[in-house]
């Protein structure tokens, strides 16, 4: 009778424990943005240590740096190369932003990839943001904007040239570094955030972009990865509904005017994203902005898949930062 007793005990328990589980990813993003957070991180950290094969000597590092004081989340790197403390020379600056659907990823697993970047001659900053949902948009645009001013106030510090800037970054990264620079040139753009931009248009000399989300509407929430996506967006948002007004200027893409800066954008024939990859290359020819794209075909095997620019075991990998170097010299007349 006592085990009988125990065994139902056990088994109201686990069945209570289903309930509130299922209740708990019905009701907040937080559960599954955890889960997410937790795939993508150890993703992340086992490809930045796989790119450590490919570092050079010769290139010092600043970490840790607090872009704003009161907020622990807001930290960035620098990495330069050596030669620079030396010789007084002031560099070109790359700003790169993370990805990991807005709700996971670090600068920390960016520092491989930087490393590789500043040995050509670059300064090269990564920069952290507060990860949904425990900070909704439009929060990472303003701590971009927050680090950029950081950055002008240690410029010497960090051997840069503060009229050649370079915003970079994959994924959701690329969604927040496409916006941040469309708050740098359009001043309509930029009061209906209410964020004011760091920098004057002409010391953004361009744009890298990897894999973006540029235009939530062509987002597909009922695919394959419908209960991903909407958790992402949900948490990013903060509404279990993403369609209001307030989130309506995430889609950068219907924003975009010719004054935009030169940008380099790429994207996998394998990516679910790649129909907004697309999307904002169109944008930016039809209204003439220089674009240097780099797309696959249809049928190009093996398929390459979300951030497949981190590769840099495969072809694509290596033609995707080839094409980028070549794509930084020209802008910045390196």
């Amino acid at each position: 009778m006592k085990l009988k007793k125990t065994l139902i005990l056990i088994g109201t328990t686990l069945v209570f424990l289903i309930i509130a589980t299922f209740i708990a990813f019905k009701i907040s993003p937080w559960p599954y943005s955890m889960l997410i957070r937790y795939v993508f991180n150890k993703e992340g950290i086992k490809v930045n240590e796989n790119l450590v094969k490919r570092l050079q000597t010769g290139v010092s590092e600043i970490l840790d740096q607090q872009y704003i004081p009161e907020d622990k989340s807001a930290k960035l790197d620098v990495y330069y190369p050596s030669t620079a403390a030396e010789t007084g020379q002031v560099l070109p600056v790359i700003v790169w932003i993370h990805g990991g659907g807005w709700v996971a990823g670090s600068k920390d697993q960016m520092s491989s990839y930087c490393k590789i970047l500043a040995a050509q001659g670059y300064t090269v900053v990564a920069i952290d943001y507060t990860l949904a949902p425990e900070g909704n948009y439009p929060l990472p645009l303003q701590q971009t904007q927050r680090s950029i001013q950081y950055l002008l106030a240690n410029a010497r510090r960090f051997h840069m040239d503060t009229s050649r800037f370079i915003l970079a970054g994959d994924s959701a990264g690329a969604h927040i570094a496409a916006q941040s620079a469309n708050i740098i040139y359009n001043s309509d753009y930029s009061t209906l955030l209410g964020i004011k931009p760091a920098i004057q248009g002409k010391n953004l000399l361009g744009l890298l972009l990897y894999c973006g989300p540029y235009d939530i509407s062509l987002i597909d929430q009922s695919g394959d990865f419908s209960g991903f996506l909407k958790t992402i967006l949900w948490a990013y948002s903060g509404q279990k509904d993403i369609n209001s007004e307030v989130f309506k200027t995430a889609s950068v893409i219907n924003y975009i005017s010719k004054d935009y800066p030169p940008t380099f954008i790429s994207v996998g024939n394998g990516d679910p994203l790649l129909p907004a990859s697309l999307a904002l290359a169109r944008k930016l020819t039809k209204v003439g902005v220089p674009v240097d794209s780099l797309f696959f075909k249809p049928d190009y095997h093996p398929q390459l898949p979300h951030e497949y620019q981190f590769n840099l075991d495969t072809e694509a990998g290596e033609l995707a930062l080839q094409r980028s170097l070549v794509f930084l010299k020209k802008v910045t007349g390196q």
